[in-house]
């Protein structure tokens, strides 16, 4: 993964003197599977689970668990991790009739009256309608045990997430979840995607559900109002508010534990990383939603949603400040996988199939010097793919996909992911001082033991 950035994931709590993860070190990045810089490594680290210490209730002051990491590839992103106890109070809260003061009169008791009705389009609005849609997964496993969030997609319990949420309970490990009106259920998992970071869970024995409204990220816009709903810390039901304050933000998260050297990547579509140490690299690079709205530890796998409390995005990571080696929390940097991308592949997931996704098959690397063309140059052309088929050639920088400026590597990476196979782009490309643009097909990794 490219830009740091802490997963917004599960707040997991890894047993005492159990490393919660390296960070990634630099190399040549794939257009698939990138590499981190090497400046970066030392402020990146998975975020791990949150997790509520023996001796704090919620009810008490609320502070950060002492020993929790956090890193992201570049500049210290944190996935939004899972979080502790908390409860639907804010949303019970909403509902029935709230009382407002009314000024006093010159005798008599003071008196409160019924408090107007939300107005349409207002957080408040919003929260009533997406709280019930929002639940809290808690997981638990060999390596340790955390929390984070998840949206209702099935009356049935069928359940969207952040796969690194639910990685923890690989290996005999278990999953429960708690609903917005107080309930628990044992869930299992249906299928995940590492590559974008997504996952499907299913509740047992529930019915009745209220299912999210899934809206378009398409549709979004720099500068509207948006609302993340999450359990930060293990707290329930929360609501926070802000604005995307960018769109197509590549974003890189690494999960890759005790990395001391950066991988090297194949070509596109083939990125079998050189492990260091045993460990596998889970790295995930994607064109994010960036917003002020706090998210924090334990908002990982809950929704982004607009001000009709559509989902537009899944929260996943924020960033850190430089230098920071706990998980700390919002700084206002956060960042969620925008839903119309993701949407294929949960789908995909539902229906039993193996995910896939676009591949240009192509080895990319950012413009190195001082170069005033700024872009991903390709460092290898895989024969027979997307790229070879569009004239594309070692040397060649690409600008732009589409309409979309392409900056460097790790922007080329999450634009491509931000395509499925088949669909055709048109690439603006340097070659000898002079540009030109052609058309390529996108391919697919479904021949491929990796993506």
């Amino acid at each position: 993964m490219t830009d740091q950035n802490p997963s917004a994931h599960d707040s997991q709590n890894p047993p005492t003197g159990q490393s919660n993860g390296p960070a990634q070190g630099a190399g040549s990045w794939s257009a698939e599977s990138p590499a981190p810089a090497a400046s970066d490594v030392a402020h990146t680290r998975p975020l791990p689970p949150f997790q509520q210490p023996a001796s704090e209730t919620t009810s008490a002051s609320v502070r950060r668990p002492g020993g929790v990491t956090a890193a992201v590839l570049a500049g210290a992103l944190l996935l939004g991790g899972a979080a502790g106890v908390g409860g639907a109070a804010a949303y019970d809260a909403l509902k029935g009739d709230d009382v407002a003061a009314t000024s006093a009169t010159a005798s008599g008791p003071v008196k409160a009256s019924n408090a107007a009705a939300a107005p349409s389009g207002s957080v408040e609005k919003v929260a009533a309608s997406v709280l019930p849609s929002v639940v809290k997964i808690n997981v638990t496993g060999s390596a340790g045990s955390g929390s984070g969030s998840g949206i209702v997609l099935r009356s049935d319990g069928t359940i969207l997430t952040n796969n690194h949420v639910v990685s923890l309970a690989g290996n005999g490990g278990s999953i429960t979840v708690n609903f917005n009106d107080g309930k628990t259920a044992k869930a299992s998992v249906i299928g995940t995607d590492p590559m974008t970071d997504m996952a499907v869970i299913k509740a047992e024995d529930v019915s009745g559900l209220t299912p999210a409204t899934i809206g378009k990220s398409s549709d979004l816009r720099v500068g509207q109002s948006v609302v993340a709903i999450g359990s930060p810390y293990g707290l329930n039901s929360t609501v926070t508010t802000g604005i995307v304050s960018a769109l197509n933000r590549p974003v890189s998260v690494s999960t890759a534990e005790e990395q001391q050297q950066a991988p090297q990547f194949p070509g596109f579509g083939e990125a079998e990383p050189q492990q260091q140490q045993g460990q596998a690299d889970l790295s995930t690079t994607y064109p994010a939603i960036q917003t002020d709205a706090a998210i924090n530890p334990g908002n990982s796998g809950g929704p982004l949603v607009d001000m009709s409390g559509r989902v537009v995005g899944v929260n996943s990571s924020i960033r850190t400040a430089d230098g920071s080696t706990d998980s700390g929390g919002s700084i206002g940097l956060g960042f969620a996988i925008p839903i119309d991308e993701v949407l294929p592949i949960v789908n995909q997931i539902i229906d039993g199939e193996k995910p896939t996704h676009a591949r240009l098959a192509v080895s990319v690397s950012d413009v190195q010097g001082n170069a005033l063309t700024q872009g991903a140059q390709i460092q290898q052309v895989e024969g027979g793919g997307a790229a070879a088929k569009a004239g594309l050639q070692q040397g060649d920088v690409i600008t732009k996909v589409d309409d979309e400026v392409v900056d460097g590597s790790e922007s080329l990476v999450a634009t491509i992911r931000g395509h499925r196979p088949g669909d055709k782009v048109t690439l603006t490309y340097v070659r000898d001082g002079k540009t030109h643009t052609t058309t390529a097909t996108l391919g697919s990794d479904a021949a491929t033991s990796a993506s």
